[in-house]
């Protein structure tokens, strides 16, 4: 069991309550909506933890369409099938490595507050984009710092959150908040690489960036 596991595993229930919080909700349906989705595509979501935003990709992709919620932690996956609205016809969960999918096909990627776990993103989002391949379309949301000037209280906060959320960080003595921005600022780069018609905006007084683009 790697570190990711064991840390997501151990908090499944915690996570699943704060990933269905209403605000949080509203976020996750502009990514979706920054796929533009269609009925009858498949989508597969990265890191899918619990499924939260599964309803609002099933409503996108039906009739007709498919679902597929790739993560690496079974405990997540076991949250994800319990929730009634998150399981079902066209909705299928897999445990597997999301920076290897077990998935060759697909019209759209998704990957929310994933990108910035993984030590070498590039080549992950490589994978991805290979995934939809040309005309597939792919979005990145992940927190950040806020550049606006009200926020800087609040970004001394981001050091704890990050910290708190990733696993392996809490002890260390760098900065955590700037490791993890590095990482998601590759993953950008790397899908800004790959993509045109791309599109991005920030959410949540600035905290979130969403990046999404067609597969050129």
């Amino acid at each position: 069991m790697t570190d990711v596991q064991a840390f997501y595993g151990r908090w499944a229930r915690l996570y699943d309550a704060v990933a269905s919080l209403p605000f949080v909700g509203s976020w996750r349906a502009r990514a979706v909506e920054s796929l533009a989705l269609s009925p009858g595509e498949t989508i597969v979501e990265m890191g899918c933890g619990t499924g939260a935003n599964v309803p609002h990709l099933r409503e996108r992709v039906s009739p007709g369409g498919t679902v597929l919620g790739i993560d690496l932690t079974r405990e997540m996956v076991d949250q994800a099938r319990h929730h009634p609205d998150r399981a079902g016809d066209g909705v299928h969960y897999v445990q597997g490595d999301a920076a290897r999918p077990p998935v060759t096909d697909a019209d759209a990627v998704l990957a929310t507050f994933v990108a910035g776990l993984f030590p070498d993103p590039e080549p992950v989002v490589d994978r991805w984009c290979d995934t939809v391949g040309p005309g597939g379309r792919v979005a990145l949301l992940n927190f950040q710092r806020s550049e606006a000037a009200a926020a800087a209280p609040l970004n001394v906060a981001f050091e704890g959150f990050v910290r708190l959320s990733s696993p392996g960080s809490r002890l260390a003595r760098d900065s955590q908040a700037t490791a993890f921005e590095r990482r998601v600022r590759a993953a950008r780069e790397r899908l800004a690489e790959r993509t045109v018609d791309r599109r991005y905006e920030t959410l949540a007084g600035g905290y979130l960036g969403l990046l999404s683009g067609r597969v050129a």
